[in-house]
């Protein structure tokens, strides 16, 4: 998924991946409101792989994040993208210690997500908020090169290259759980099932509002009218 901002993003940091016969996965590629693979296919890439849970347009290989080493070599791909997938999934160490092993040397990874504020959205799940201080310590083994924020929504966009193959201690660093509300170093299964519990009765609940709404108003209007 990505939309016009994250989209604009990815276009201007391409010029310094030199995409041209370079090795490309994309982490996160189902295509359900945009993507940037057009961009980057059209500079010439040796290849490009785009990686989903779920299969659908844009989605070469089905496999969950969580198990990308057990289907790619490590320092595969030259480039590694994904784009407003990250905060899904709920081992954010794992699949971003994944990413980082999948480049090779000198190898880049480009990561767009959300932060605090932004509403939740399930797809199926919603777990975590990132800030430009939360991808800093992420990404403090790769030489940041652009780190910024969503000029549209609260978000966070950052462009980082593979420098020394040694790699940051993860466990230590909480983000934003949006199942509990406060920065966590790891949320329960009874907290995401809370969360979800909760979600599904606002959901059920919104969608009968507009059920009552609807019939009141039906009720209260003649057939013909506007």
């Amino acid at each position: 998924m990505c939309d016009q901002w994250c989209t604009a993003f990815v276009q201007r940091v391409l010029p310094i991946m030199e995409i041209a016969n370079k090795r490309v996965v994309e982490v996160g590629s189902h295509n359900v409101n945009g993507s940037a693979r057009p961009l980057i296919e059209a500079l010439g890439p040796a290849e490009y792989v785009g990686v989903d849970i779920t299969p659908g347009l844009g989605v070469d290989v089905v496999l969950d994040a969580e198990h990308l080493l057990d289907r790619f070599e490590p320092g595969s791909f030259d480039v590694v993208i994904s784009t407003e997938m990250v905060e899904h999934v709920r081992d954010w160490r794992k699949v971003f210690n994944n990413m980082k092993r999948l480049c090779a040397p000198g190898g880049w990874v480009v990561v767009t997500t959300r932060s605090r504020g932004f509403q939740y959205h399930g797809y199926p799940n919603d777990f975590w908020r990132y800030e430009m201080s939360d991808m800093m310590a992420i990404f403090a083994d790769f030489s940041i090169e652009v780190l910024e924020k969503d000029p549209n929504s609260p978000g966070v966009y950052v462009a980082a290259r593979e420098r020394s193959m040694t790699f940051t201690d993860l466990d230590p660093i909480a983000l934003y759980s949006m199942c509990t509300d406060d920065r966590r170093i790891d949320v329960s299964d009874f907290e995401v099932w809370k969360k979800l519990a909760a979600e599904r009765i606002g959901a059920a609940k919104r969608r009968v509002g507009l059920w009552v709404r609807h019939d009141l108003r039906s009720a209260a209007c003649p057939t013909n009218c506007d």
